[in-house]
């Protein structure tokens, strides 16, 4: 990364900051309705090498953008001003000046082994690697969880994407060997204890190659109507909806919205399953749970697609513990939680059906619980 920078820039960076991407085990489209998750951070991140500029202009580069250099002015940052990957690192600039920090400019040079497009938040980290870096280059001495708020204010109101905080918190917040629970409407995390290999097991996750966007109005239109159920049932969000309230709250709300809601309220409570059993040491439990999660999402919220669904359904067929998808959805990766001698032929079977079907065969990896974002040099 330094030499990279000091090619790109023409001098040393004052730095280099980490921040993962992650793997939501259970929990997915209940930040933005004030509920709970569980993800894990995982060893894949992304880097960026900076230095501050005194001259109020913000150059970025990417090895993965494989282009010349964005040039900006910090101070005419505003939403829409970036349409390119460069809006991610220039909207948490303009978020931390929103906020009142007295920031300025610099080069930053990006580096990434978090696919994009994969459903495993690459944009949260690259976020979170620019908002860690700025806080120390600048002295801002903000929080981990300050830091992940910023990368939602600048996903949400700079690049135009309607994501809850989950993203940036298990970016930000995690710890290797734990899974981080949040409680979003309390701003609260827990680290639960999480590591699949002392029990013999693996969490390999399965990058279907298909391709998702979560800034294409189809991610803001489940949004919009589960805060559209909350207003019609009288809630703040429907965290607030108990799985017993369930059938009445069916009978007062539109056809269109039953199974959004329906999802949610059930997912919220295959988080705090999931906690319990990982809390009393029961992993294998939380294969159920996965599988339950994945049919919620395929059915009710309606976001998986024929790839995810082909992954589930040959996992469990070759003696996956569980298997759902994980992330926004449309698209993505799909997680397989598997005893360890199952998973080779896990991933040759799920390798095979993808070929047979003619489709881009699948990047598999396993992963486990990393650490969040950080100065590494």
């Amino acid at each position: 990364m330094t030499e990279a920078f000091r090619r790109i820039f023409g001098a040393d960076p004052e730095g280099v900051w980490a921040a993962p991407g992650r793997v939501n085990l259970i929990g997915e489209h209940t930040d933005y309705n004030d509920g709970f998750a569980l993800p894990i951070a995982i060893p894949q991140h992304t880097l960026v090498a900076a230095r501050r500029r005194q001259d109020g202009r913000l150059r970025l580069h990417s090895t993965q953008g494989d282009g010349p250099v964005i040039d900006l002015r910090v101070d005419r940052l505003a939403p829409g001003a970036v349409s390119t990957w460069g809006a991610y690192p220039a909207g948490v600039v303009w978020a931390l000046r929103e906020a009142g920090h007295p920031v300025g400019g610099a080069d930053l040079h990006v580096d990434s082994t978090v696919p994009a497009g994969a459903g495993l938040s690459s944009s949260a980290a690259l976020e979170c690697a620019v908002a860690f870096a700025y806080n120390d280059l600048y002295g801002l001495d903000l929080s981990a969880t300050d830091l992940a708020l910023i990368g939602q204010r600048a996903e949400n109101a700079f690049a135009g994407v309607p994501c809850g905080a989950m993203d940036q918190l298990a970016s930000a917040c995690c710890t290797a060997g734990a899974a981080l629970h949040l409680d979003i409407r309390a701003g609260a995390h827990q680290q639960i204890p999480f590591a699949p290999q002392a029990q013999g097991m693996s969490l390999l996750v399965v990058d279907t190659r298909v391709k998702h966007d979560l800034g294409d109005g189809a991610y803001a239109a489940l949004r919009a109507g589960c805060e559209q159920a909350a207003r019609l049932l009288g809630l703040a969000a429907l965290r607030d909806l108990a799985p017993a309230d369930l059938p009445r709250a069916g009978t007062a709300l539109p056809a269109h919205l039953v199974p959004l809601v329906r999802h949610v309220v059930t997912e919220n409570a295959r988080v705090t399953d999931a906690v319990s059993h990982l809390r009393a040491g029961h992993l294998a439990a939380l294969g159920p749970i996965l599988t339950d999660g994945h049919a919620s999402l395929r059915d009710d919220f309606r976001i998986s697609c024929t790839e995810s669904d082909l992954v589930v359904d040959t996992a469990l067929a070759h003696g996956a513990l569980g298997a759902r998808m994980t992330g926004g959805g449309f698209g993505g990766s799909v997680i397989v939680l598997a005893e360890e001698g199952r998973v080779e032929a896990i991933g040759s079977a799920v390798t095979t059906v993808f070929r047979a079907a003619g489709y881009q065969a699948p990047h598999l990896f396993p992963v486990s619980p990393a650490a969040g974002a950080r100065r590494i040099a």
